[in-house]
């Protein structure tokens, strides 16, 4: 998975009926866009450095859904 800053990404939970979270990539460690990236959660505003998972989706800007983990 190789993000963009601005690229939406969407964690759902692993747990039927769960939280599912949303939030904008707003910084990415390895120029590459390979995790992790530092995203900024819609629910709460906090900055947190995330290794996405396989519950874990990508949107681009254009809305174009990033390929999954590798």
């Amino acid at each position: 998975m190789k993000a963009a800053v601005g690229d939406r990404i969407i964690s759902s939970s692993g747990i039927v009926g769960g939280h599912v979270r949303e939030g904008l990539v707003v910084e990415l460690r390895h120029e590459d866009g390979t995790p992790p990236f530092v995203v900024e959660w819609a629910d709460t505003g906090d900055r947190t450095l995330v290794f996405p998972g396989p519950d874990t989706t990508l949107r681009a800007a254009d809305g174009q859904v990033r390929p999954g983990p590798v």
